[in-house]
């Protein structure tokens, strides 16, 4: 394991400030806006992804300058430590909304700074309209329930298409979404993340 304290050292590692073509960072956990309703990284840096993973997003967010003229990638959560993963996993306890959560048991893909959270930015710099937010843990998040709630109007075209692009310029550089948010975003297989690299406490 290493240490968050201990990243800035790090050769593996790369602060989100060091993004280029644009990438903006705006982390939730590190304020109250966000499903638990108080910041979790209180005097903790996570502004940071391990270093493949920083390097795609750059490329993924090139992909989408390229093709969309304005449009930016705003960064919502990024390395998130293990110690964090299970103060959220202990607070959450007996709630519906441990099924957000990856067991810190198992590690989220988070902890290895292998994972990011992020949304669209428009030209004028305002957030994009997804349908629902950040961390609106209901199905309306889910990217697989985006038909059905298409058909019943909870969601309109526009949203999809919103939500298309974001996808797109991620998994053109070897991310990959889940079915429960769609902000979220691991870089590379699963297994391998947890099976070869370190975990950051």
């Amino acid at each position: 394991m290493i240490r968050i304290e201990d990243i800035a050292g790090h050769p593996d590692f790369r602060r989100l400030a060091s993004l280029r073509h644009g990438i903006a960072a705006d982390l939730r956990y590190a304020t109250a806006d966000n499903f638990v309703g108080h910041s979790v990284y209180a005097g903790i840096d996570c502004a940071w992804l391990r270093r493949e993973a920083a390097d795609a997003l750059e490329q993924a967010a090139l992909w989408l300058q390229e093709r969309r003229p304005g449009y930016r990638l705003l960064v919502l959560d990024a390395l998130r430590p293990q110690r964090v993963q299970q103060r959220l996993w202990d607070e959450l306890q007996g709630t519906p909304l441990t099924m957000y959560l990856a067991n810190p048991e198992r590690g989220s893909i988070h902890s290895f700074g292998m994972a990011v959270d992020l949304t669209l930015l428009d030209p004028q710099g305002r957030e994009v309209d997804m349908g629902s937010g950040f961390d609106e843990m209901t199905l309306a998040s889910h990217p697989d329930h985006e038909a059905e709630h298409l058909a019943l109007g909870a969601l309109k075209p526009e949203h999809l298409v919103e939500r298309g692009w974001l996808r797109a310029a991620m998994r053109e550089v070897g991310f990959h979404a889940i079915t429960t948010e769609w902000w979220h975003f691991d870089f590379g297989d699963r297994v391998a993340v947890r099976r070869d690299l370190p975990r950051v406490l």
